[in-house]
């Protein structure tokens, strides 16, 4: 059933791209097009690369996307960059397909890593005990996860696999799970999570992450930035600067800490943050000058 639905967003997301890119003129004079997911981090960083692709002279454009739909548009040429590329796990399936056909920057954060995270005061401690069927009912047989197409859903599907789990892996999206996760803390009870970091939900309660005793999700990954063909003959400048833009957890955390205030504005939360570090964001720019 998971595949079947998971072929099926695909099928659906490509016949997105096909209507949907055709009206974004990604190469146009000036003009950068930036995809992203809509995780919180993924956003916060799309967000900062904008406000300094905006202050070097762009006119720049953003477009939510899945995470198919992000490689895919990039390999296609619909879309610039992207900042948001979790390899060489999250999304190596994505990037196994278009690795020829874009060009990797390296990264923008060192360290992100994932699994499946548990408010503090549940008793068991790794995803071994999920697999104890007292723990499965406690959880009423669920793992709360995001949206299907997520490289994280796709590697929690193989975890659920190897460790002969019982519980179904619900989909749906960021916010639905933090919701779910929030409830659940309210009341006390047990709930499981799929989760990575950096990620506003770590600096809001107490949480771990299930231990994974045979390293099923594997080692952290990096986020990397990912350009498109050609981009650096057409743009040398927002390469370059796209190049230099690093982005780590604090600023991330920082950014998302901001973006979820009432009546915020996002883009306005990353211009802050540029601004208020410019020791470090005017070297980014200075690099698309030299």
């Amino acid at each position: 059933m998971r595949t079947r639905t998971f072929i099926k967003s695909l099928t659906l997301g490509a016949a997105a791209a096909t209507l949907g890119f055709a009206s974004v003129a990604a190469n146009a004079k000036d003009t950068i097009t930036l995809g992203y997911v809509e995780w919180d981090s993924c956003s916060a960083a799309t967000n900062v690369a904008r406000v300094v692709l905006e202050d070097a002279g762009y006119n720049v454009k953003t477009l939510a996307v899945t995470g198919a739909l992000m490689f895919e548009g990039l390999a296609n040429g619909d879309l610039d960059a992207i900042v948001c590329a979790w390899l060489p796990t999250t999304h190596e399936d994505y990037y196994a397909r278009v690795k020829d056909r874009v060009e990797n920057l390296g990264a923008n954060m060192e360290s992100a890593d994932l699994g499946l995270a548990v408010p503090d005061y549940v008793e068991f401690s790794s995803i071994k005990d999920l697999a104890d069927k007292d723990v499965a009912k406690s959880l009423n047989n669920r793992i709360i996860g995001i949206d299907p197409g997520a490289g994280l859903m796709r590697l929690t599907a193989k975890v659920i696999e190897h460790y002969e789990l019982p519980e179904t892996l619900v989909e749906g999206s960021d916010a639905t799970m933090t919701a779910v996760l929030a409830n659940a803390i309210r009341q006390e009870k047990p709930v499981v999570v799929t989760s990575w970091k950096p990620h506003w939900m770590w600096a809001t309660w107490d949480l771990r992450y299930l231990d994974d005793p045979d390293n099923v999700y594997g080692d952290p990954d990096e986020i990397d930035t990912l350009v498109r063909k050609g981009l650096k003959e057409d743009h040398p400048k927002a390469y370059a600067v796209l190049d230099a833009i690093k982005i780590d957890g604090d600023a991330r955390g920082a950014i998302m800490v901001a973006d979820r205030e009432d009546d915020t504005d996002p883009v306005a939360n990353a211009r802050k943050w540029v601004e208020d570090h410019a020791e470090i964001t005017s070297k980014w720019l200075q690099a698309g000058e030299d």
